[in-house]
C-alpha cells in the first residue's frame, strides 16, 4: 500500500457559530471517532491532517490541502456541509469518505456525494478504505463491520488530536472518552437500541485516567458512553483503583435505575460533577427512570425526589425529556413537565423534538410506512428545530402551542431564577444562566414561535406540515441557506432534498452495504 496524505474532518456543527453558549461548549463536543481514524491511518503509515471545526474557524481555510483522502465525521444536522465540503475536495481531486451518525441513518443520500459511505467502522474498514482509495460515482461504495470495533484508542493515543482542540475551549475543557459501547435499554427511537451493550477495557480505561493527571492538574473528563456505568461496580472499582479520590471531575450521561443514592454517594466520591440522566416521557419507558408502572403525576413526584436527591451529592443536572411521543396525547404531558420543573428546580430540563433519523431504529419504519415522516432538510434535524415525525395525537399548531407554553415556562426569569438559587457552585449556576438566554432557551422560543405563525399564516407550510406536498417550504429553504455560509455555494445539486422513505425502499437497514472482505485490496500491503 503507497504511503497516502490523509485528512480527517470533524464536524462538531453544522456552519459558522456566534452564540455563547457555542463559543463556551462546542469545542467540547466534539466525537471521539474521527480521531480514533486518525490514529489508525497514522498507525498505517499515512500522513494525516486533523481538523476539527467547532463554528469559530474559518473551515475554507482549515480544510487540509493535497491530500489523497479524507474522512469526515458528521451528525445529521452537519450532513449538508458534510456535502458540501465533500464537493469541494472532490473537485480538487481528493477522495472522500463519511462516517458517524449521518452515514448510519441516511447512507443512500450520502452515497451521491461520497465515495465511501461507512456503518460500523473498526480498523478493517478503514485499512479497506485506505487500500482502495478509488473514486466511485456516481454512487459511492457503503462499508461496514459487522458490528462495534471491540476496541478502541485511548486519549494517550488520541492525544495530538484532543489537545489542539481543548486550547480552543475558553473555559470548561472535556477530555473525550469512552468505557462502553451500545445500550442495554431498547427505546423505540435511539440508534443505540438495537447495539449490544459492550464494555471497553478496564486497564485501558485506567490508563487513560493516569495519563491525564499527568496533563492537567485537574482534568475534566466527559464520557461518551450512551450509558454510563451499567456495570456500576466494575467501573467505580477501575476509576478508584488508577486515580486518588476526587482528583479528576466527571461528567456522565447516565439512567436513573442507575443512580440509587448509594451509587451516586460513590460517585460524587470519585469526582463526578455533572449527570445527564434520561426521564423522555411520563407515559412510557420507565425501566430508565426505575419508575416501573408508574405514570403521570405518580411517576413525576417518584422522579422529582430522586433528581432532588441526586443534586445533594452532584451539583449539575441535565434532564432529557423526548416531545411528541405517541404515548402522549393532550396538554398532560406538557403540564406534568412543569410540574416537574417547579417541584426539582436544580436540574436544566432539555427538551428534545420526536425526530426519525432516516433507519437509525426500526420504529422509523413504522413511520414510514405510515407516511408519517416529512423531509425536513438535514440542518434543521437537531432534535430541536424541526420534528419530522407528524404526532400522533395532535395536530401541528396545537403542538407547537403545548411546546412553546412548556419552553416559556421552562426558560422564563422566575424558573431562571429559580434554578440559579437551587444550583450549588458558581459553573453550575451561571451555566444555567447562559443556557436558558442563549439559543438553547430564549433563541428557541423565538424560533418556535417563528414556526408557529407560518403555520397560520404560510400556505406552503400549511399545505407541507398537512402532507399535501413535499416541497419544502421557503421558510426552511432560507434558514438553511443561511446557516451554511460560504460554504453553500459548494451544496452539490440536490443537496438540501433528500428521500424521506428512503429506509423503507431499501428493504432494511443492510440492504446495499458491501462487506469489507469483498473490496479489492491491492496485492502489496506494505507501506513504503
Amino acid at each position: 500500500m503507497r504511503k497516502l496524505r490523509v485528512g480527517v474532518i470533524d464536524l462538531v456543527t453544522k456552519g459558522p457559530e456566534r452564540g455563547l453558549y457555542s463559543r463556551v461548549m462546542n469545542a467540547n463536543l466534539v466525537s471521539i471517532m474521527p480521531q480514533v481514524v486518525a490514529v489508525w491511518c497514522e498507525q498505517q503509515g499515512h500522513d494525516v491532517t486533523f481538523v476539527c471545526f467547532t463554528g469559530f474557524e474559518n473551515l475554507a481555510d482549515e480544510l487540509p490541502t493535497n491530500v489523497d483522502v479524507v474522512f469526515i465525521g458528521a451528525f445529521t444536522e452537519s450532513a449538508q456541509l458534510a456535502y458540501a465540503v465533500s464537493s469541494l475536495l472532490r473537485s480538487r481531486g481528493a477522495i472522500t469518505a463519511l462516517g458517524g451518525p449521518h452515514a448510519r441513518c441516511y447512507p443512500q443520500d450520502a452515497q451521491k456525494y461520497f465515495d465511501y459511505v461507512l456503518g460500523f467502522t473498526d480498523r478493517s474498514v478503514i485499512n479497506d478504505v485506505l487500500a482502495d482509495c478509488s473514486p466511485h460515482r456516481p454512487l459511492g461504495l457503503r462499508l461496514a463491520a459487522a458490528g462495534q470495533p471491540d476496541a478502541l484508542p485511548g486519549v494517550e493515543e488520541r492525544w495530538k488530536f484532543i489537545e489542539p482542540t481543548l486550547r480552543k475551549a475558553p473555559v470548561i475543557k472535556l477530555v473525550p472518552m469512552i468505557g462502553s459501547l451500545g445500550c442495554p435499554y431498547t427505546c423505540s427511537f435511539c440508534i443505540d437500541a438495537e447495539i449490544p451493550y459492550q464494555p471497553m477495557s478496564f486497564d485501558l480505561l485506567k490508563s487513560d485516567l493516569r495519563f491525564l493527571l499527568t496533563k492537567y492538574k485537574r482534568p475534566l473528563v466527559g464520557w461518551h458512553d450512551p450509558n454510563f456505568g451499567v456495570r456500576f461496580n466494575d467501573y467505580m472499582d477501575a476509576i478508584e483503583d488508577a486515580v486518588p479520590a476526587n482528583s479528576i471531575d466527571f461528567i456522565a450521561e447516565s439512567s436513573l435505575s442507575i443512580l440509587s443514592e448509594p451509587h451516586v454517594k460513590r460517585m460524587k466520591a470519585a469526582g463526578f460533577k455533572g449527570i445527564l440522566p434520561g426521564i423522555e416521557s411520563w407515559f412510557s419507558l420507565g425501566d430508565k427512570s426505575k419508575t416501573g408502572s408508574r405514570l403521570g403525576m405518580e411517576k413525576v413526584r417518584q422522579v422529582s425526589d430522586h433528581v432532588n436527591m441526586i443534586l445533594t451529592h452532584i451539583p449539575y443536572m441535565q434532564t432529557n425529556f423526548v416531545l411528541g411521543l405517541d404515548c402522549d396525547e393532550g396538554p398532560e404531558p406538557f403540564e406534568l413537565t412543569k410540574r416537574f420543573v417547579d417541584l426539582s428546580p436544580g436540574a436544566f430540563p432539555s427538551y428534545s423534538l420526536l425526530t426519525a433519523f432516516g433507519q437509525a431504529a426500526p420504529l422509523n419504519l413504522e413511520y414510514q410506512q405510515q407516511r408519517r415522516v416529512l423531509p425536513h432538510p438535514f440542518h434543521l434535524l437537531n432534535n430541536h428545530h424541526a420534528m419530522n415525525v407528524t404526532p400522533k395525537n395532535y395536530a401541528w399548531t396545537d403542538f407547537y402551542d403545548h411546546v412553546i407554553g412548556l419552553t416559556e415556562y421552562t426558560y422564563s426569569w422566575r424558573a431562571i431564577a429559580n434554578r440559579f438559587r437551587a444550583n450549588k457552585g458558581v459553573i453550575p449556576s451561571w451555566m444555567n444562566v447562559v443556557r436558558a438566554v442563549s439559543s438553547e432557551g430564549f433563541g428557541r422560543i423565538k424560533y418556535y414561535n417563528k414556526v408557529r405563525r407560518s403555520l397560520d399564516t404560510d400556505p406552503q407550510m400549511q399545505r407541507y406540515f398537512r402532507g399535501e406536498t413535499t416541497d419544502i417550504p421557503q421558510f426552511y429553504l432560507d434558514r438553511a441557506r443561511g446557516s451554511m455560509g460560504a460554504f453553500y455555494q459548494h451544496l452539490p445539486e440536490g443537496g438540501l432534498h433528500h428521500d424521506q422513505n428512503a429506509y423503507l425502499k431499501s428493504a432494511g437497514p443492510a440492504a446495499g452495504t458491501i462487506p469489507v472482505s469483498s473490496v479489492r485490496r491491492p496485492a502489496a500491503e506494505t507501506v513504503s
